[in-house]
C-alpha cells in the first residue's frame, strides 16, 4: 500500500509542463565555464615524478596523497607523461611480483592529452569520456599549471546546477 501522501501520476499530469531545468537553454547555459574557473576552487597542486623513479615510489605517492595519477616531468618541469593506478594494475597483472621495481618511464603514457585554462569544461569532459581516461593535465604556454579529473568536472557542474536550481526557486518564491 502506498503512503497517503503519494498520488500516482495521471494521464494529464505532464501535459504542457516543461521544466526550465530541462530546457536547452538551461542545460547549455553553463557550457562556457572554463577549466580556469574550476582550478580557482580546486587549486593548482600537481604531483609529479621523474621518469627514472620506480613504480614503488609512485604507489606510495598515490597512497599518501589519495590521488589516482601522477604526472611525469623532466628536471625542468616539462610534461613527459602520466601514470595512473590503472596503468600500474594492468602491469601488475602482466608481471606479477615484478612491477614495483620497474621504472616509471616503462609504464607511463607518453602521449598525454592536455587542456588549457580557457578550454570549456564541456569540451574537456567530452575529450576525457571519448578517450576513456580520468586525469588531464592543464598546460598554459607549455608549462603545467594544474591537473583536473573527470570527477572534478562532474562535481563542479553539479554545484553549478544546484546553484541554478536554488536561484530559480528563489525567483519562483520571491
Amino acid at each position: 500500500m502506498a503512503p497517503t501522501s503519494y498520488q500516482a501520476p495521471t494521464r494529464g499530469d505532464k501535459q504542457d509542463k516543461s521544466t526550465y531545468s530541462q530546457s536547452t537553454g538551461s542545460n547549455l547555459s553553463q557550457s562556457q565555464t572554463t577549466v580556469a574557473k574550476l582550478l580557482e576552487g580546486k587549486g593548482d597542486a600537481v604531483f609529479s615524478v621523474r621518469p627514472n623513479e620506480t613504480i614503488h615510489t609512485v604507489v606510495n605517492i598515490l597512497k599518501e596523497k589519495h590521488i589516482g595519477a601522477v604526472l611525469v616531468t623532466d628536471q625542468n618541469g616539462a610534461l613527459q607523461g602520466i601514470l595512473s593506478e590503472r596503468d600500474i594494475v594492468r602491469r601488475m597483472a602482466d608481471t606479477p611480483g615484478q612491477t614495483l621495481p620497474q621504472s616509471v618511464e616503462d609504464l607511463m603514457t607518453k602521449e598525454v592529452q592536455s587542456c588549457a585554462p580557457d578550454d570549456t569544461l564541456n569540451a574537456v569532459l567530452k575529450t576525457m569520456t571519448e578517450g576513456r581516461f580520468r586525469h588531464m593535465p592543464v598546460v598554459r604556454d607549455g608549462l603545467l599549471c594544474g591537473m583536473i579529473t573527470i570527477g572534478d568536472v562532474v562535481h563542479f557542474r553539479l554545484k553549478e546546477l544546484e546553484y541554478e536550481a536554488l536561484r530559480m526557486k528563489q525567483m519562483i518564491v520571491g
